[in-house]
């Protein structure tokens, strides 16, 4: 038997489309991807890869802002959409969005099996007041079960008494074939590369998005802070933008040895060269529900120093593959920074055990385990309680 699941996701962000096509092939899945906006111009400038994409799916007319830091987007039509979708079981990615509560409304009318696609952390600092806290519970109370991408967001669940048969993983991934081989090419012709993009022999490399909460101001001080031999040897390389973009380079210009690149937001394509050319990548983040780019640096085969807020920490990084430190900890940071720089055996073996690692959180993966919790719950026959 056939399921008709239908889908509702933010945007068309370039990690997701592999996901996406990959849930499409499975055998007893028909897929329908309703999007709540083509992207977000006001977080990140990605190109929409509409041209990957090999699943049916729709984008809604919205109405976006920023409101005192927060990001309003108003939809029009989605009950429209999921009549004209008429969905076995319904798959939602968040709960944050007036969409989304219609999206829960409507399931319950229709007694439709709901699943939340949950990836916040114990550790995610961006849980907000107590009326947003009581909302959550409402909206968590309310759905049939859960798809997480690991270990953090299966214990968050858990805190809010939610039964483990209710759980389902569905491993977090991105494109590993599309990074590896990248790797592999870049790295041919490293030299040419580098200096096309103006970048150091050695260098460290953050990427993400420039805000004092991805840890970047602890980053550059834990730099300045390196041994004079190691900092006149490593740079370090920062690849995004953000709020917090003029005032590290502020910084950046004030720490008179080494070499400090921040070379703006990069396209995946671009972003592959400077995983390819780096030596160790380095996430600091004091907020995160998962950090993509760990399993992007892994996949190009890089030792991952990576705070334990991250979402991915707990199932990505280990001792094997890289260091884990607690949030804010520059003398951590330091401490690993220095070790791994001193290290070129150490971080050759490290990168090969990120690329072993990474490989089982693959767009296949990920798709497989979001259709055993759409076909439980269709099996199961659940009604929205």
């Amino acid at each position: 038997m056939i399921c008709r699941l239908v889908l509702i996701t933010e945007i068309i962000a370039p990690y997701r489309v592999p996901v996406f096509n990959a849930l499409a092939r499975q055998p007893r899945i028909d897929l329908h991807v309703i999007f709540l906006a083509e992207t977000d111009p006001t977080q990140r400038e990605w190109l929409v890869p509409k041209g990957e994409i090999q699943f049916s799916y729709e984008v809604l007319r919205s109405w976006r802002r920023r409101v005192y830091g927060r990001n309003v987007l108003l939809n029009w039509s989605i009950n429209e959409a999921l009549r004209k979708a008429s969905p076995d079981v319904i798959v939602c990615g968040g709960y944050n969005y007036i969409a989304s509560w219609e999206a829960l409304r409507w399931a319950r009318r229709h007694q439709t099996p709901f699943l939340l696609w949950v990836e916040s952390t114990v550790q995610d600092s961006r849980n907000g007041s107590s009326v947003i806290e009581s909302l959550k519970i409402r909206f968590i109370g309310r759905c049939n079960a859960f798809v997480v991408p690991g270990r953090a967001s299966f214990e968050y669940l858990r805190d809010y008494d939610i039964a483990e048969e209710r759980i389902f993983t569905a491993p977090n991934a991105v494109d590993n074939a599309f990074f590896s081989q990248a790797t592999e090419a870049v790295r041919a012709a490293a030299s040419a590369h580098r200096k096309m993009f103006d970048l150091p022999e050695r260098y460290f490399l953050f990427a993400g998005r420039l805000e004092t909460q991805k840890g970047v101001f602890d980053l550059i001080e834990a730099y300045a802070a390196l041994a004079g031999g190691v900092r006149s040897e490593v740079g370090l390389v920062f690849a995004g933008d953000g709020s917090a973009r003029a005032q590290l380079a502020r910084r950046a210009a004030a720490i008179r040895s080494g070499s400090i690149r921040i070379a703006g937001f990069l396209q995946r394509q671009q972003l592959a060269i400077f995983y390819a050319l780096a030596e160790v990548f380095v996430l600091p983040t004091h907020t995160d529900p998962w950090g993509l780019v760990v399993n992007e640096a892994m996949a190009c085969g890089l030792p991952v120093i990576c705070s334990r807020a991250a979402g991915s920490a707990a199932d990505l990084v280990n001792d094997g593959n890289g260091r884990l430190i607690d949030k804010g900890d520059v003398s951590q940071l330091l401490s690993a920074m220095n070790e791994l720089a001193r290290d070129p055996q150490g971080r050759l073996l490290m990168g090969k055990k990120s690329l072993e690692k990474i490989q089982p959180y693959c767009p296949e993966s990920c798709a497989e385990g979001i259709a055993d919790a759409v076909l439980s719950c269709s099996e199961a026959s659940y009604v929205c309680a």
